[in-house]
């Protein structure tokens, strides 16, 4: 991992970070399952936070076949998701921004910090949860599940992307992350980037602290590293 560098980019990921979707997701996934296979399949039970749309696509499918989805089948149900997922989230009674988050953006910004994303989500379906909150007005550029399926590799690419747009007067030693997962704290660390675990989603702050998350907060509004 590279020295520390002072912190000009955060990355942020979106489900149990920048907010919770109140089960829209899983709704959305449960009827692209009904739709193809007859099936409804709850993601919640086959599936771990931290995944890629494509690895809970395939995850699901595992289930329901017995066998190992093939490409095709796991872009037939992503697709499917992707159209019900709209309509899931703008029904959502349970969708919520997490504590201060809005606060934190605004003051990020204003403060000229280049913000983006590192998601599991696929780019159109990550922008269909940030709409509902208002939140894509924050976020140029990002590193999405249509990337990658791995997750260190979705964060490079929006690391490389942030440097593309702050005209290449940034690099890596300038951006950090923040995530609620295990996962987003071992993605950020394989490409050498510090990370803010916040303990907004499944994961506690004993658990993050476990993950070697260089800061561990309860919400964005305790000491936030920038």
């Amino acid at each position: 991992m590279s020295g520390p560098g002072i912190i000009k980019a955060v990355l942020f990921d979106i489900d149990g970070t920048l907010l919770t979707t109140g089960g829209a997701g899983a709704a959305a996934w449960s009827k692209a399952f009904q739709e193809v296979h007859g099936v409804p399949v709850d993601i919640e039970r086959v599936t771990e936070s931290g995944m890629t749309d494509s690895e809970v696509a395939a995850a699901s499918l595992r289930s329901i076949l017995k066998r190992e989805p093939t490409r095709d089948d796991i872009e037939e149900v992503r697709q499917l998701y992707l159209g019900h997922l709209a309509e899931a989230v703008r029904q959502s009674e349970r969708y919520r921004l997490s504590p201060g988050i809005v606060e934190c953006l605004e003051r990020l910004s204003a403060a000229g910090y280049l913000l983006g994303l590192t998601t599991g989500n696929i780019e159109p379906a990550a922008r269909i949860k940030l709409e509902r909150g208002d939140l894509n007005r924050f976020f140029e550029f990002g590193g999405f599940g249509s990337d990658s399926n791995i997750r260190s590799e979705l964060t490079m690419k929006a690391v490389e992307r942030g440097i593309q747009a702050s005209g290449g007067q940034m690099t890596i030693e300038n951006f950090i992350s923040a995530g609620d997962t295990p996962r987003d704290v071992e993605a950020g660390h394989t490409i050498g980037i510090r990370v803010a675990g916040v303990a907004t989603g499944h994961f506690s702050t004993e658990q993050l602290e476990d993950s070697g998350a260089d800061w561990v907060l309860k919400t964005v509004e305790s000491g936030f590293p920038v």
